[in-house]
């Protein structure tokens, strides 16, 4: 595809294009365009050239973007299209979105937590079950959530499983192995399913599944808390703070799980919410060794 028949207007014309921002396997560019009626719109390019992977990365996050603009428009950059550019490099794909002015990040406090909250409360799984339709990327990280599955438990522990066997190729450690195990033969259960036992219902929450400092910003110009670069599926609403609990982050600061808990409320057994958002925070600390060069979490 080439990138004018991309654009949301037909017969758009491109100015320029700069390079904007970071992603650590792509290239990322504020492209300036000229509507036909000669209007200048600002647009957001994303490029992976990582043959399938970043097709499949590039698809993923556009329909995240989509499912979550569905539910709360101003929360993230609109998606436009995404595709394979018609050149003769290597595959490379791109994605094509509303361009925000990335003010400060992380977003604040008082600004993201209630807007996060009110996307959970708010979202609808298409078929009333946890997953997603397609295969999301958390990074260059095939996310193994594009089952929809009635139990909550049993996606967390497929996602969670091949995390794990990914990541024994960075940790050759046999104790880290036998620790897997017991997590997701005990621990996964006994903490996951109480949570759709005895009565209680269950909500799949559409998440945004990276939810990090450098995924969240102010916008510049509205002064509105936003969100991107998502890897969404319909899971439990708390799985997105447990990448808050990690000291990397400076969401990790209490005021931002303080003010979320407000607008949504912690679920039930609510005496398990800390061991749930340790266990969760596993995927985003496991993802860490995984997607950055040099992660130091090995350590940690």
């Amino acid at each position: 595809m080439f990138l004018n028949s991309a654009f949301p207007v037909p017969n758009t014309k491109v100015l320029q294009a700069s390079s904007y921002g970071h992603s650590i396997y792509g290239k990322t560019a504020k492209i300036v365009a000229q509507l036909p009626t000669k209007e200048i719109v600002n647009y957001f390019l994303k490029v992976v050239s990582l043959g399938e992977t970043g097709r499949y990365m590039c698809m993923g996050e556009f329909e995240s973007l989509k499912a979550i603009n569905m539910v709360s428009p101003e929360f993230v950059p609109e998606p436009y299209a995404w595709g394979m550019f018609e050149w003769d490099g290597p595959d490379t794909y791109f994605l094509l979105t509303e361009f925000r002015d990335v003010g400060k990040q992380p977003a604040e406090s008082d600004k993201l937590a209630p807007r996060l909250a009110d996307m959970h409360l708010r979202s609808q799984s298409p078929t009333g079950k946890f997953g997603f339709h397609i295969q999301t990327y958390h990074g260059k990280i095939a996310q193994t959530v594009n089952q929809w599955d009635d139990s909550w438990c049993a996606v967390f522990s497929r996602h969670l499983g091949y995390l794990m066997k990914l990541v024994k190729h960075y940790l050759k450690w046999p104790e880290f192995e036998v620790v897997c195990e017991i997590t997701l033969r005990k621990v996964v259960p006994r903490l996951l399913l109480p949570l759709q036992a005895e009565g209680r219902v269950l909500k799949p929450s559409l998440i945004h599944g990276d939810c990090w400092d450098g995924n969240t910003a102010m916008d510049a110009k509205t002064g509105h808390a936003f969100i991107f670069d998502a890897c969404s599926f319909y899971g439990h609403n708390e799985y997105d703070i447990g990448n808050w609990r990690a000291p990397r982050h400076r969401l990790s600061k209490e005021t931002y799980t303080h003010i979320y808990k407000r607008h949504f409320p912690v679920s039930e057994p609510a005496e398990d919410w800390d061991a749930r958002n340790r266990l969760y925070s596993l995927c985003f600390n496991i993802g860490n060794i995984i997607n950055i060069p040099g992660s130091q979490q090995r350590q940690v």
